[in-house]
């Protein structure tokens, strides 16, 4: 499969914030940090929420102090609730669908993420074997994601979620088993501002890992896992990130790269990386 094959059939799964009501300003909570310069309690519109339900600040984000808002994706969920769950109705113009299209989103995102990992699962060729399995979880994943509101706010998207792991965790596996000079394997490891230069991390599991502040500089991730690993200020500058396994865009805008690093087909170049 291409990467433009790869790019398309991941469309519906990139965020379309015209095509949203701006839920993810409204229904999560986020408290005064280096990630956000206010507090806002769960289910109150942020104060920079316009009424056509888009960021007044959202050019100026990481200098405003909201830096957390630029590394949230969520795959597509926002549009998925507003159009095809509650029809194109919004909790401003219907208040009394506010609650349960707040409670939706982090479900819908969960299996949207879980999407977004197996429709690149099922590009790889060296576990071709599990490719029937893949599609057949696709398949139930999108059923789910279809349901009705009251369907997805008791969906049991913990247990789905751990199905979807153990698959992408034999995918994994089978990607790695052929890569020579493996490094090892390392997940869940605490790697937090650890120079990673000189350590062979070529093909290991760093799924989990936490990467925040470490010298990837020039490493080489050649088929290395960094599904869930946590980047934020992972320097990466100079570093090819193409051949990495389940690499997404909030990993990629958590870090910190240069005109130089590679990424991978679909995702998108960082701003704050000029």
């Amino acid at each position: 499969m291409t990467d433009l094959r790869l790019i398309d059939e991941r469309s519906h799964l990139r965020a379309d914030c015209s095509r949203c009501a701006g839920l993810c300003c409204v229904a999560p909570a986020f408290a005064a940090s280096a990630d956000f310069a206010i507090d806002k309690p769960a289910g109150h519109a942020c104060p920079n929420l316009q009424d056509d339900f888009r960021c007044g600040i959202h050019a100026r984000l990481r200098e405003r102090g909201f830096p957390g808002c630029t590394v949230f994706d969520c795959f597509g969920a926002g549009q998925r609730i507003t159009q095809d769950t509650f029809g194109g109705r919004s909790w401003r113009e219907a208040p009394e669908l506010a609650t349960a299209q707040f409670a939706v989103l982090p479900v819908m995102r969960q299996l949207h993420e879980a999407l977004w990992y197996l429709t690149e699962a099922r590009t790889i060729g060296a576990a071709e074997a599990l490719h029937g399995e893949i599609r057949a979880l696709v398949e139930r994943t999108e059923r789910l994601a279809g349901g009705s509101a009251e369907e997805l706010t008791t969906l049991d998207v913990t247990a789905h979620r751990a199905r979807v792991g153990e698959l992408l965790h034999r995918v994994s596996e089978a990607a790695r088993a052929g890569v020579r000079r493996r490094g090892r394997d390392r997940p869940g490891a605490d790697l937090l501002g650890k120079d990673l230069r000189r350590m062979n991390v070529r093909g290991a599991c760093l799924r989990g890992a936490y990467l925040i502040g470490a010298d990837l500089r020039g490493a080489d991730l050649q088929a290395t896992d960094l599904l869930g690993a946590d980047l934020r200020a992972a320097d990466v500058r100079g570093t090819d990130l193409r051949g990495a396994l389940f690499l997404t865009q909030p990993q990629v805008a958590a870090a910190t790269g240069d005109d130089v690093t590679q990424i991978p087909a679909g995702l998108a170049r960082p701003a704050h990386w000029a």
